[in-house]
């Protein structure tokens, strides 16, 4: 079973400080998204190519464990993985590998090729996002880039007691431990541990349904209502934080230009890759 814990050392190594951590979160989350919206468009492997590698560099400058980093990738990786390895089987093109009915062609190894270096650097924008933004930070940013006060709500009340949930999970792992019960072991039926495990899942909805409850009685009781609006701490973006931001988007526009001008010169990574 993975350790839930790793939520809170997540939230603690996105408080650690440096020029990325400091920045301000919703500079973060605009240049995150920006990044991202640019790779998704991107029909040449040269773009995808040359973010991954200044994503490289902001994960030094944040002090974030190369290896680590690639764990987690590798851990997200299939999610989508699962659609790219079907791309060159499935999508009409030259046939350049054979065997029986399995073919692959041309467009749709190009085609996967593609997908995967946009996945890799959405991915890798979002790992340095979290890895450097605690979730209030987060929740924050959403709200002050206009989300929906409902959502917004949700967010922040979900991200302000996930750790509480963390701590119940834990006390009752702690408690099943202390008890000698162990979901490897081979010492008990395999039908029992999964029933044991159901009512641990079971049991922190029912707490989650009652702390649910606490809430919204103690939250009534100190005045709210559906027209309550969020305390929203004011916090300006910097100089750094525009600069970051500019650096980025005159990147973007000088690799837009090097690709109009320069991609037959490009050779396969100038291609333009994409299924018209």
């Amino acid at each position: 079973m993975v350790d839930i814990t790793q939520i809170m050392r997540f939230d603690d190594l996105a408080s650690k400080n440096s020029p990325i951590h400091n920045l301000e979160g919703r500079i973060k989350l605009i240049s995150t998204i920006f990044i991202i919206l640019v790779c998704v468009i991107s029909k040449e492997l040269f773009i995808p190519i040359i973010l991954e590698i200044i994503l490289l560099v902001i994960l030094k400058l944040a002090k974030l464990s190369y290896w680590d980093s690639a764990k987690r990738l590798l851990m997200l990786l299939p999610f989508g993985g699962a659609i790219i390895i079907f791309q060159p089987f499935i999508q009409p093109g030259n046939i350049i590998w054979s065997y029986s009915w399995l073919t692959i062609t041309d467009v749709g190894l190009n085609w996967a090729i593609l997908l995967l270096a946009r996945m890799i650097v959405s991915l890798t924008a979002i790992i340095i996002y979290s890895s450097t933004t605690p979730l209030q930070e987060m929740a924050s940013s959403f709200r002050k880039l206009k989300m929906p006060r409902d959502l917004a709500m949700i967010l922040s009340i979900m991200v302000r007691f996930l750790f509480l949930f963390v701590d119940e999970l834990a006390a009752i792992r702690k408690s099943q431990k202390s008890r000698n019960f162990n979901i490897h072991s081979n010492n008990t039926p395999y039908k029992w541990r999964v029933k044991q495990v159901g009512y641990t899942i079971g049991m922190m909805f029912l707490k989650s349904y009652e702390q649910g409850e606490r809430v919204h009685k103690s939250m009534v009781s100190r005045g709210f209502s559906d027209a309550s609006e969020m305390f929203d701490e004011k916090k300006s973006p910097e100089k750094s934080d525009y600069l970051y931001l500019l650096s980025i988007i005159i990147i973007v526009i000088i690799l837009e230009i090097i690709i109009i001008k320069y991609s037959g010169q490009l050779g396969y990574i100038g291609q333009n890759l994409a299924i018209n």
